[in-house]
């Protein structure tokens, strides 16, 4: 995982008709359960949203005062923030049919 200045991004332009869904993913440092968490979302990004997607990695070991931010209490935590409403998942994110239901991420590469 690659978070050298606390916080890293990965944009992907989308077609133009669906719109962008927009992700944070707080993690801390190269835990396991952060490295799964990442790893497990990338997987779901790919199946899941073709590229419309923007994710941005936040490193809370590197920068503690961004939790504020969107009220992490525990970590890993996810935290879609478009479109809304926000929704959050906290954990590894190795259910992934529960994360694809909880984050209303479609086949199609949408959300609701």
């Amino acid at each position: 995982m690659k978070a050298s200045s606390g916080a890293a991004s990965k944009k992907s332009a989308g077609d133009g008709n669906t719109p962008i869904i927009e992700m944070k993913l707080y993690v801390a440092g190269q835990t396991p359960k952060s490295l799964a968490a990442l790893s497990n979302l990338n997987k779901i990004c790919k199946e899941h949203l073709h590229g419309r997607y923007k994710l941005q990695v936040i490193d809370l070991v590197k920068k503690p005062q961004l939790a504020q931010t969107d009220q992490i209490l525990a970590i890993p935590t996810l935290v879609r923030k478009l479109p809304v409403p926000i929704r959050k998942i906290i954990g590894d994110l190795s259910d992934l049919e529960r994360v694809v239901l909880v984050l209303n991420f479609k086949e199609n590469g949408g959300a609701k």
